[in-house]
């Protein structure tokens, strides 16, 4: 991301961002070094964030599509009330189970349901409303993802789209591969929606955020 979002705005922006709690912090630094694929957990950003808007929008049910080794999950459960649950969904049998230790390490297992499976087939069981949505899995199938949960949105309900900007390919003319394309597709559903209004964040890989100002 350093041709997009300066070094020195990223370490200042970073300096300035409350740290990971203890928890939070400790499954971190499990994945970075137990994960050659590290980079997909959520960042210090995109955490704090969406803690932001569990607080503001005093939210009780959280639904998470992509796991990966539960840092979002966990961080997002400490920052709801105790009667409030995550639902998250992973498709690979193994990095779940790696989550699950770690929920079942960080205090708050209680309030964190893991679902392993395919999304798409789990979304069409799970029944609404939440009140967060937080979709971090195949960019591919994220057109596929939105269709899915935006009749489950509560009325003052969020979702929130990690890695729109891939890397830069998202505005890039001469990229086509199918993440770049499935991003691409989203961020055009949530523009041609009308019952929505959405931002499009520089934080990180690009964080959009999607709200509903209607009925559906």
């Amino acid at each position: 991301m350093a041709e997009l979002i300066a070094s020195g705005a990223e370490s200042y922006a970073a300096s300035h961002t409350s740290p990971f709690g203890d928890v939070v912090s400790e499954i971190a630094a499990r994945t970075r070094a137990g994960q050659r694929s590290s980079q997909m957990m959520s960042g210090l950003a995109e955490a704090r964030l969406l803690e932001a808007l569990i607080i503001v929008g005093n939210a009780r049910r959280v639904l998470e599509i992509g796991t990966f080794t539960g840092v979002g999950a966990v961080s997002m459960a400490a920052a709801l009330p105790s009667d409030g649950r995550v639902t998250t969904l992973e498709v690979d049998a193994d990095t779940a189970a790696t989550a699950r230790r770690n929920i079942d390490d960080s205090g708050y297992a209680d309030r964190i349901e893991l679902i392993v499976g395919d999304a798409l087939q789990t979304l069409d069981r799970l029944e609404g409303p939440f009140d967060l949505v937080y979709i971090d899995a195949w960019k591919n199938d994220y057109p596929a993802y939105y269709e899915r949960v935006a009749p489950k949105l509560a009325e003052r309900g969020v979702i929130v789209a990690d890695n729109m900007l891939q890397s830069g390919r998202a505005f890039d003319p001469e990229a086509d591969d199918d993440s770049t394309r499935g991003v691409r597709a989203l961020a055009q559903q949530a523009d041609d929606d009308p019952l929505v209004h959405n931002v499009l964040l520089t934080i990180g890989d690009g964080v959009m955020v999607i709200w509903r100002h209607g009925s559906r």
